[in-house]
């Protein structure tokens, strides 16, 4: 097995600035760097819970939303709905109680990927301690 210290998921937007505004300012996630070439602010780089997200590069088309996703538990749904709804998040489906018991949120970022906002609920299977 390889030896793996650090992981991150890699998204080259089309329009970095839009991205990095949405993923700073509307998701509100901490930067954890930011690096450039040549003077411009080239890369961004976010805490993701127990990860990491790299915004950087450009990409001439936006990604297909299902084949990746972001997932990002949170203890409550309903109050991360109502945060970054009031930051002007676009909410592209409310939070619905999935047949699998997770609570299920869906946004889009500025190029149509997926974001899921999660919360286990106090009955899920995950919380038991049987």
């Amino acid at each position: 097995m390889v030896n793996v210290v650090s992981s991150r998921v890699l998204v080259h937007p089309t329009d970095l600035e839009r991205s990095r505004a949405f993923y700073r300012d509307v998701l509100g996630l901490a930067i954890y760097r930011e690096f450039n070439t040549g003077g411009a602010t080239y890369g961004t780089v976010f805490f993701l819970g127990g990860g990491f997200l790299e915004l950087s590069g450009r990409s001439e088309v936006a990604p297909a939303p299902q084949p990746v996703q972001l997932w990002l538990q949170v203890p409550d749904v309903e109050q991360a709905r109502q945060e970054l709804a009031g930051r002007g998040a676009v909410i592209a489906r409310e939070p619905v109680r999935e047949p699998w018991g997770l609570v299920e949120m869906w946004l889009e970022d500025p190029d149509g990927l997926r974001v899921v906002v999660v919360e286990v609920p106090e009955d899920h299977p995950i919380r038991r301690r049987d």
